[in-house]
């Protein structure tokens, strides 16, 4: 899988979280800055910190890091089947 590809997925998988309830379409600020930093982590915990740092600064709401592993892992096993990693 290219890294296009596996953006494409993360993406996909990011608009169908909706933390704040505000509708899938609200967070493509925030949806590209996860995908930039899914680059750059490997681990879920770090990923799931940066997660919550961007949503809560866009927002100024406080999400529960439990639901920022949940997204983190679905994205990390993204990009381990992109770098066959799986």
């Amino acid at each position: 899988m290219q890294t296009i590809e596996m953006n494409k997925k993360a993406v996909l998988v990011l608009e169908d979280w909706d933390p704040f309830n505000v509708g899938r379409k609200a967070y493509a600020v925030e949806i590209a800055d996860v995908v930039s930093e899914l680059h750059i982590y490997d681990h879920p915990t770090d990923l799931a910190k940066r997660i919550r740092d961007i949503y809560e600064h866009s927002y100024a709401t406080w999400i529960p890091i439990e639901k920022c592993m949940q997204i983190a892992y679905k994205l990390l096993a993204i990009k381990y089947e992109a770098k066959s990693i799986v």
